[in-house]
């Protein structure tokens, strides 16, 4: 990589201070504050978070007070994207800045090597006194492991619920604040480290904050093994939301689902009646846990504020992914639909234009570039995303390169059974699969149609030919897909090899044991004929 770094300690004398400057204008010019020093960076990602709620209409909804901020003295970006609609994925490619096909993050078990260098990793070896605290969530191995088998198995010829049906929870009463009291702690910590140890550091420096919230909450009534299908808050968030101002999404009829979607509306146990009460409350109860996500982030700022560090901080908002939250009758991610793949991004800081609302094409791979170009530090090699300043900057003396017209999401988890391809251009947004099933790909004119109700593939065929040519330029998906099948074969059969005797017994009590358990001999059958051919 090519990087800039500089000696611990840089001993300037009389007789070179001119070339000194020289040296320092032509690295750090770029993003000089008022005060002559580079800026402090600072970044609050949550979980979850549907990108439409940062502005209008969405914004209406909920009191988000801090995102408000932020919109007014920063700049809020229309059309920014997940590059993989879960967790781990995402975050993988937020934080190596490249596509998951590159860094094959295939689920939320298999993501980047823990020897990655992340932009954090860059920031600190120039200079920059850094702390990352909260969720991370990038490196591979985590997640439960009823997550990875879904992920392994989404080939095998059976449809089991792999979710809890979705549920409120209402806690507490209107003066409890904390829910999620994990959340709470480690944004008391940033508070803290802001006040202790930024405030009184020389070097300029780099803090990331990763939330949970608004992830649901998991339904411990379902087990051990159960996933987060609770929407959980207190009467004191709830009150945040206009309740008037909530849509119930409409729904197509099941038997005209694309059969991704109808897979992944089973898988997250949607199939169901819901009645439009449940729908309302569900929504309802997801944008209470918007607001209190949006609380810590005040936390954050008012700490950079009371230390008299907001003026040259760089704050940034963002999220790994969405909430469908009902919307397409699902609710999670997993989804290429704007709830789930759509995602905030706010940036406020010195130098960078306020009150702005960015229309372009963005994602989570361009957080990379841009946080480098901010610290004045030169671009590192084979990045998929590019630096988003020359669209935020007052003033440049350097030429705006012109940032590409096209974002791509890739999604290769549980609940969905293909591989999922998004090109987002202009007012289209293609998703092509290459799974070998027997299903048309989908095209859909966002302007025209936000619902995302219509798929004109057929209607119209040069335009299908035309992003799937560009989508193809970027990554051979049909490639991908082949690699991502060996792959679930073999992790899974690997991991069925180390269970020995005990394989039967764990497979059968995995968040889909409800449904696993009425036909147990013939969905082994169905995984040993996935994994083996004719049995």
């Amino acid at each position: 990589m090519n990087l800039i770094v500089l000696p611990p300690k840089f001993k300037v004398v009389m007789n070179t201070f001119a070339v000194v400057l020289m040296f320092l204008f032509h690295f750090y010019g770029k993003t000089l504050c008022q005060n002559g020093t580079r800026p402090n960076i600072v970044m609050v990602m949550s979980d979850a978070f549907d990108g439409r709620l940062t502005f209008d209409p969405g914004s209406k909804v909920v009191q988000l007070p801090y995102i408000n901020y932020l919109r007014e003295l920063g700049s809020t970006f229309l059309n920014a994207y997940t590059n993989s609609p879960i967790c781990c994925p995402s975050r993988a490619a937020m934080w190596s800045g490249q596509f998951v096909h590159l860094t094959h993050s295939w689920n939320n078990y298999k993501c980047l090597d823990g020897n990655v260098t992340t932009w954090m990793d860059v920031l600190e070896a120039n200079g920059y006194l850094t702390k990352m605290m909260g969720k991370l969530d990038y490196t591979s191995g985590s997640h439960s492991v009823s997550n990875r088998v879904e992920a392994w198995t989404r080939d095998v010829q059976f449809l089991l619920r792999q979710e809890g049906r979705p549920v409120t929870q209402l806690v507490g009463n209107m003066s409890t604040v904390r829910i999620m009291r994990k959340d709470w702690k480690n944004t008391d910590m940033a508070k803290q480290w802001i006040h202790k140890r930024a405030a009184s550091s020389h070097q300029p420096f780099a803090l990331y904050l990763g939330l949970n919230l608004p992830h649901p909450y998991k339904t411990e009534s379902l087990g051990p093994t159960a996933g987060g299908s609770t929407f959980l808050t207190s009467p004191y968030w709830l009150k945040k939301v206009s309740s008037d101002l909530i849509s119930v999404p409409k729904w197509l009829p099941m038997a005209t689902m694309h059969p991704v979607d109808y897979y992944s509306t089973y898988t997250k146990n949607c199939s169901g009646v819901f009645t439009a009460d449940e729908i309302k409350s569900i929504r309802a109860f997801y944008y209470a846990m918007c607001a209190e996500a949006d609380a810590m982030l005040g936390q954050v700022i008012s700490a950079l504020r009371e230390t008299g560090l907001l003026n040259n901080t760089v704050v940034i908002f963002t999220a790994d992914h969405g909430e469908l939250a009902m919307e397409h009758r699902q609710f999670y991610k997993m989804s290429m639909f704007e709830g789930s793949s759509h995602v905030p991004l706010l940036i406020m800081g010195p130098g960078l234009m306020s009150g702005l609302q960015v229309n372009e094409l963005v994602s989570l791979v361009d957080i990379y570039p841009t946080v480098l170009d901010l610290a004045g530090i030169s671009a590192v090699l084979n990045l998929s995303g590019h630096s988003l300043l020359p669209l935020l900057s007052k003033s440049s003396p350097f030429s705006k390169k012109q940032h590409p017209d096209w974002v791509l999401s890739e999604y290769h988890g549980c609940n969905a059974n293909a591989s999922t391809y998004m090109l987002r251009s202009g007012q289209w947004k293609y998703i092509a699969y290459a799974d070998g099933l027997s299903v048309t790909p989908q095209l859909f004119d966002v302007t025209m149609d936000k619902e995302e109700f219509h798929n004109v593939v057929v209607k119209f065929p040069h335009v299908k030919a035309q992003l799937d040519k560009l989508l193809r330029s970027i990554v051979d998906y049909p490639k991908v897909s082949t690699a991502v099948h060996l792959y679930n074969k073999e992790a899974f059969g690997a991991w069925r090899e180390s269970l020995g005797r005990n394989y039967s017994l764990v497979l059968a009590n995995l968040r889909w044991h409800v449904d696993w358990q009425k036909d147990v001999l013939a969905n082994e059958k169905a995984i040993d004929k996935w994994l083996y051919g004719s049995v």
